[in-house]
Parts: C-alpha cells; structure tokens; sequence
C-alpha cells in the first residue's frame, strides 16, 4: 500500500486530515458508535482524533487515488439506485421476468447489497 500525498481525507463530521500527515489509525474497541469508530494519529496532534467513520474507509482513501475514489463512489452510488429499483419491482412482474428469461431480480437486488457491504 502507498498513501497517496497531498489528498484530503475525511475523518467524517467535517472533519478532515491531510493524507501524508497521518502517521495511524485504530479502530476503537471500547465506546465505539455514531462519533466515535476510529482514533486516528495525525503528525503535529499530541492526541488521537476521533473519527466517525470506520478504519477501513479512512485507510481506502488514504490509499486510494482521488479520481478512482471519486469512480467508486460513482459506481456505489449507481448500484445501490439499481438496488432500490430492483426492489420497487412487483411480485407479478419478477415471477414473468423469471419465466420469460430466468432472470432473478431477488438475486440480483441481494447480489447488488452485498456487494455493496
């Protein structure tokens, strides 16, 4: 893994951290909820920051580069709108979808939320 320098990396809660400058990241065990996922140490901050958002999101961002994070994004956004469409299908139409080309739009719906997390 390479941090990639130089990109801001949300920490949730508008809070936000130059990407070189972050020296670790922790997932908080005791206390963890809504606010409080993740302490992050930032170089020149005597102490950790409390960030809303879990470990792995911060990490993916701090790794990732800003034009195929912003890609990612784009594609979970559009999945998760086929998700909800998927889901908005009546039951008469998925059964005639399935006879006619064996398509199961159940599955797919699923397919798309796990992929989603």
């Amino acid at each position: 893994m390479r941090i990639q320098s130089g990109q801001l990396v949300s920490l949730g809660y508008g809070k936000y951290v130059r990407s070189d400058d972050v020296v670790a990241v922790a997932r908080i065990e005791e206390g963890r909820g809504p606010g409080r996922r993740t302490l992050v140490w930032v170089r020149g901050v005597a102490d950790p920051i409390e960030a809303s958002r879990a470990e792995g999101s911060i990490v993916d961002d701090l790794v990732t580069p800003a034009e195929e994070a912003a890609r990612m994004r784009q594609q979970r956004s559009t999945l998760s709108k086929v998700a909800n469409a998927l889901d908005e299908v009546s039951p008469a139409l998925r059964r005639v979808i399935v006879e006619e080309s064996a398509v199961d739009l159940t599955d797919l719906a699923a397919e798309a939320r796990r992929v989603l997390g």
